[in-house]
């Protein structure tokens, strides 16, 4: 009998937090073919039972995974051309070209020059000569995800035919209100094909994501994926359920999300997202959301409820503020969507991103769900009255312990820091913090990512897991993201796969820890569930 997914983040285990796209290879951007298999490889040869990714849907500005024209589709960069070839839908000399990416960073233009005639030419050979299995998995692909994919398709192409950088709300407003029937015939004409092709796109993402899943249960490896509480405005979430948000006649948000100053900036983050009318989806039965959280269901083993906050109380900002000083408290939809979501999806486990203004309420909120909550190792040596809680001695059995998350400095960095480049911590503040670290780690800071990492092993949460970058003790320029800012973020990546010394020092403060337990994912437990989804 298939356990239930809660069972195994009760276990003691560990794991590591990497982004499918900062994987080496993969034709500028690391994709979901032979190098995630390898990783998935590192992961099981180092005992670790967790492979933690950020959001896997397409990227929208900035390149973020955070600001998503879908919160259902995939991410089509992350196709790996090189498993088209083996699907024969590509020729080996289609791959010719990585050499030329030689930043060691994503570059996201270079990358869509080279995979964005890939895919067309793949699909091309899909819809001339794709084998009949091929098509049968397309058809079924359409009819299973019928409640999005359509949709999402639409809107790309459209966005396409406008021009990206228009807005939805722009459109005429027969297409903005989606009044299908009143769209000129040439309309429907011109963007048929690119609705196919999109379909096409997130049929083989879906595709190659469950061989992958596949492949890393094999070797007992879970996913753990990561849903943003709030989507993108410039979405086909948005544009095809309008009434499910706070927005005016045109479409565009009256009050958008964020949260007000904290560790990270001191006016606050402006996110701009558009806010729900929780009122209706609740009269609904929260239906977008459910179909939202099932489909995170059908990627993953495990999801990151981000901003977890957010279900208690929200930051409102008005549309027009300039920063997000001006938002106000707004209670969310609390435990009547929790209780929803889990009689809808109980079996899948999630895990409450409950960092920031944790209040009583936010706390009461999680434990009544008995979600596991958040420990962050950095936030430990501050001034702040809630530092005490992320020192590894005073975690919760309950608890998802990391060291740093993608929104942090490295570790080597964290510690590093000069105090130089503008930032919520002063130069004092970090003097401060670095002498607490080592008195509590009883080090001298040399290897100060790896002191942190088997302080936060040792401690009694069930769960930790470590950015690979702080398993490669890397400095500030190995950073993921800078909130706040717009530019340069998103980008690292590997330059090669991980070594087996590395996982070999990693097993063996795992086993050493008593986080090196049984396999914990078997592919007939997989089997099953994918024959129930």
């Amino acid at each position: 009998m298939t356990q239930a997914v809660s069972d195994r983040l009760r276990r003691r285990r560990a794991g590591v937090l990497l982004h499918v796209t900062s994987l080496p290879g993969g034709h500028g951007c690391g994709d979901l073919g032979p190098q995630a298999r390898r990783f998935a490889d590192f992961l099981a040869e180092a005992g670790q039972a967790w492979w933690q990714t950020l959001p896997v849907g397409p990227v929208g500005a900035a390149n973020s995974p955070y600001s998503s024209p879908s919160s259902f589709a995939g991410n089509a960069w992350l196709i790996s051309l090189e498993d088209l070839v083996e699907d024969g839908l590509l020729e080996p000399a289609d791959l010719a070209g990585e050499a030329a990416f030689t930043s060691g960073r994503v570059d996201y233009a270079a990358m869509r020059a080279f995979k964005g005639p890939r895919l067309r030419k793949a699909f091309a050979a899909f819809t001339k000569t794709g084998s009949p299995s091929l098509w049968a998995g397309f058809l079924a692909f359409l009819r299973q995800q019928q409640d999005w994919v359509e949709d999402y398709a639409t809107f790309r192409a459209l966005k396409r035919h406008y021009g990206d950088e228009r807005s939805w709300t722009s459109w005429e407003p027969a297409v903005r209100a989606r009044r299908f029937r009143s769209w000129p015939r040439d309309l429907l004409q011109a963007i048929g094909q690119e609705q196919s092709y999109r379909q096409f796109e997130q049929f083989l993402f879906a595709r190659q994501w469950e061989r992958l899943r596949d492949y890393a249960a094999r070797r007992g490896v879970g996913l753990i994926g990561d849903v943003p509480i709030f989507v993108a405005h410039e979405s086909a979430d948005v544009w095809a359920h309008a009434e499910l948000f706070q927005l005016d006649s045109q479409g565009r948000p009256t009050v958008v999300a964020g949260v007000p100053p904290d560790y990270f900036s001191a006016d606050g983050q402006l996110w701009g997202n558009p806010h729900y009318r929780w009122g209706l989806l609740k009269e609904r039965g929260y239906d977008w959301w459910l179909s939202r959280l099932g489909t995170a269901a059908q990627r993953f083993d495990a999801v990151r409820l981000d901003h977890f906050i957010g279900f208690e109380n929200y930051w409102e900002i008005p549309a027009c503020a300039k920063t997000a000083r001006e938002g106000r408290w707004v209670g969310g939809p609390g435990a009547d969507f929790l209780e929803r979501a889990r009689r809808a999806l109980p079996q899948l486990e999630l895990i409450a991103e409950d960092l920031g203004c944790v209040t009583p309420a936010v706390v009461a909120l999680r434990e009544r769900f008995d979600f596991p909550g958040m420990r962050v190792m950095q936030f430990a040596f501050g001034a702040d009255r809630q530092a005490e809680s992320f020192l590894p001695r005073n975690y919760p059995k309950r608890t998802v312990a990391y060291t740093g998350t993608h929104d942090n400095d490295t570790t080597v960095g964290w510690y590093n820091d000069s105090g130089a480049a503008p930032g919520a911590r002063s130069l004092e503040q970090i003097e401060t913090e670095r002498h607490k670290a080592r008195v509590y780690l009883s080090c001298d800071g040399s290897d100060i990512a790896w002191d942190m990492i088997a302080a936060i092993f040792r401690s009694q949460a069930d769960t930790v897991l470590v950015p690979v970058q702080d398993l490669l003790s890397l400095g500030s320029q190995a950073r993921m993201n800078r909130p706040g800012t717009v530019t340069g973020n998103w980008e690292w990546r590997l330059r090669q796969p991980l070594d087996e010394p590395l996982a070999r020092r990693l097993a063996r403060l795992t086993e050493e820890s008593g986080r090196f337990g049984e396999t914990d994912v078997r592919q007939d437990d997989r089997s099953a569930a994918h024959a129930r989804s």
